[in-house]
């Protein structure tokens, strides 16, 4: 039958039109899209997709049609009203697969750099953290307080190298002792954090063991050198031994492990650079400062990642520049109600974070941010512990010396008005100097058998030729409180109230301690004490006299930064500054009259009531901290204050972790 064609320029009806036309889909499968066919729209699967034998998949597809941001144009200011101009598609973007490496990386210009306030801030960019070297945090009163030159005395930490493609880097440690075989490491990624396929692994994601020669290598070094001291407070090594098994299904917690574990690898084998540590370092931060933005987030996990993460910015070096994570982890823990009563991974947190507050306090002759009388630490010395669980002992002997610090941070610059008013002061700290020694020496007269010492040699009985005595401690967590006790007993001959250092008690008080602590220091082989051993050995030998035991601690210190990887430069200048090495000369006149060298007391202002004169410090002595000022790192770590850490990134939680189990250690 023959059909009938409409003649040329003959008007054809909208409705003929419109029904020719193919109905387009507007809720067909993506697999007939991608193939440019008309989908049924059947469900579960299309008519297309079941012929074909394909996957019939369903979903929204987002078109990036223009990823090109430009600036907007100047708008002139007005007194009536005023405009800005915010971007947020990268965040918008960032919701959807593969949407955010779409984009180019955000590179930070110097102009962005926040200038320097009257408070601490805790600011972190929108984008990823940079490198711990940049000052994201400013603390102005962190300078203040800082004797003149103590930034000189900090080494720089090395800066990323800018071609990201170097060549691969051969592991050839010199460490005798080290247990990792030599390998070819391959070359560090490009430094694109902000790409969503960079992931090392997703979130949900529970994967098997480490199969990476890069990640293996890194978390060994984590576990055998870093987490070994990060553990010697907790009896169940949580650090080394249990934590990193969580890490294996936590990025976030994984990639804290790598950094610590590659940054400690940077520091005592030259062959490696900081590249692969500021990955790891920025990965983790990054995914920390995204938790901090749900509410329904693991606080337990960020807590811990915040305390590993303060612990790789602490071997850094840099202490007015790496705070990113410091007061952070300080506010985490106090978010989590951790205590010294606390028991599992939360007593590991809170012993490892207040240890490091500690041992800052009494580097900077600070106040402890978080009063002792907070901790939770049970101070009957009546009540039994378990055998075999000297941690507790030790708990309660960091609290001591926390007062101690305190009290010696406490120490009047001037005299107060009035005579009356004077006498009644010096009673007062008389007696508290009384009831911290008493304390302290309870403290040595209660502990078990198991924490004084197993041996005990004069140096002309030992072939070591050191001038001090070889004590001979066995367990980790005893020489840890050792080395507090004869710290703190080293800090109340300093700051006694009514006697200068240089009497005849406080002298061989200081001396006596300083000698056994240089002796633990000097003949011990585990290098998970390195961290307290430094700071303690710095403080025993500011009594030294003798140059053969001064040359002797210089040399402890670089077999301790040799081992280690921790820097303990600046202690050698600030040492020779306190036995007047600077002036050879007269040294030398002193070595020909046989007149020791001086011995300069820390504590400059001290009252003086025997008939020897005080000895002034020397002109180029440097004049030492503020006295009486509390931690300015940790004043304000807490999330209830106005500057809490991570100000632009911390939402509260909805449930907070169960309060803890309280146990008697």
């Amino acid at each position: 039958m023959a059909t009938t064609e409409p003649a040329l320029g003959a008007t054809v009806p909208e409705n003929t039109v419109a029904a020719a036309r193919p109905k387009r889909v507007r809720t067909g499968c993506l697999t007939c899209r991608e193939r440019h066919l008309k989908c049924d729209e059947g469900l579960p699967e299309c008519q297309n997709c079941r012929k074909s034998s394909r996957t019939c998949k369903r979903g929204v597809r987002l078109n990036f049609i223009d990823t090109q941001v430009k600036s907007p144009p100047i708008t002139p200011p007005t007194q009536e009203w005023d405009i800005t101009f915010q971007d947020e598609s990268r965040e918008i973007a960032s919701e959807y697969r593969g949407g955010l490496g779409r984009y180019a990386a955000l590179s930070q210009e110097a102009d962005d750099v926040p200038d320097v306030k009257d408070e601490a801030l805790y600011q972190f960019s929108n984008g990823v953290m940079n490198t711990p070297t940049l000052a994201p945090q400013q603390l102005p009163s962190l300078q203040q307080s800082l004797p003149a030159g103590d930034m000189e005395s900090y080494p720089a930490v090395s800066q990323r190298r800018p071609d990201a493609s170097r060549e691969q880097q051969i592991h050839s440690s010199n460490n005798t002792d080290s247990t990792f075989t030599s390998q070819t490491i391959p070359p560090p990624p490009l430094p694109t954090y902000n790409n969503s396929k960079q992931t090392l692994t997703p979130p949900s994601e529970d994967r098997g063991p480490l199969n990476s020669p890069e990640e293996l290598l890194f978390m060994q070094v984590f576990v055998e050198e870093v987490g070994l001291w990060m553990d010697s407070l907790d009896p169940y090594k949580h650090f080394s031994r249990l934590l990193p098994f969580d890490s294996l299904h936590e990025p976030m917690l994984l990639n804290a492990f790598l950094a610590c574990g590659a940054r400690h690898l940077a520091l005592v084998n030259p062959a490696y650079h900081e590249d692969k540590a500021l990955h790891y370092y920025d990965d983790a931060t990054t995914r920390l400062l995204e938790a901090l933005q749900n509410p329904n987030r693991n606080t337990v996990t960020c807590a811990t990642t915040a305390v590993i993460l303060n612990v790789y910015e602490i071997m850094s070096e840099r202490p007015l520049q790496r705070m990113n994570h410091i007061a952070g982890a300080r506010a985490l823990i106090k978010e989590c109600r951790w205590t010294a009563k606390s028991s599992g991974v939360g007593a590991a947190c809170f012993w490892i974070n207040v240890g490091m507050e500690l041992l800052s306090c009494i580097r900077f002759n600070w106040q402890v941010a978080w009063d002792p009388d907070l901790w939770g630490v049970d101070m009957d010395f009546s009540r039994e512990i378990e055998y075999g669980r000297e941690e507790g002992w030790t708990y309660r002997l960091m609290y001591i010396v926390a007062k101690i610090a305190n009290f010696r941070s406490s120490v009047p610059r001037q005299a107060e008005s009035t005579q009356h008013a004077e006498q009644v002061r010096l009673s007062n700290r008389f007696n508290d100097w009384n009831r911290l020694k008493e304390w302290i020496d309870s403290w040595n007269n209660n502990v078990p058998r198991t924490m004084h010492p197993m041996g005990y040699l004069q140096p002309h009985q030992t072939s070591s030729k050191s001038a001090f005595p070889e004590v001979w401690l066995i367990k980790r967590t005893t020489i840890v409180a050792r080395l507090f006790y004869h710290t703190g007993m080293c800090l109340l001959a300093q700051t006694h109230p009514l006697l200068s250092t240089r009497s005849p008690d406080m002298h061989e008080l200081q001396k006596s301690h300083a000698h056994d602590l240089c002796g633990i220091v000097a003949h011990v082989k585990d290098r998970g004490v390195a961290s307290v051993a430094i700071r303690s050995l710095a403080i025993a030998a500011e009594c030294l006299v003798s140059r053969r035991e001064q040359e002797e601690v210089l040399d402890i210190f670089d077999r301790i930064q040799k081992e280690t990887g921790w820097r303990t430069g600046f202690l050698h200048k600030e040492l020779k500054e306190k036995w007047g090495w600077n002036n050879e000369e007269q040294y030398q006149q002193q070595q020909q009259q046989n007149i020791p060298a001086p011995m300069l007391p820390l504590q400059s202002y001290q009252y003086q009531t025997s008939n020897l004169p005080p000895v002034p410090p020397p002109p180029s002595l440097k004049q030492g901290p503020r006295q009486g000022i509390i931690n300015p790192i940790l004043r304000s770590a807490d999330f209830s204050a106005p500057t809490h850490p991570y100000q632009n990134h911390y939402v509260a939680p909805l449930h907070l972790p169960p309060q803890p189990h309280y146990s008697q250690y």
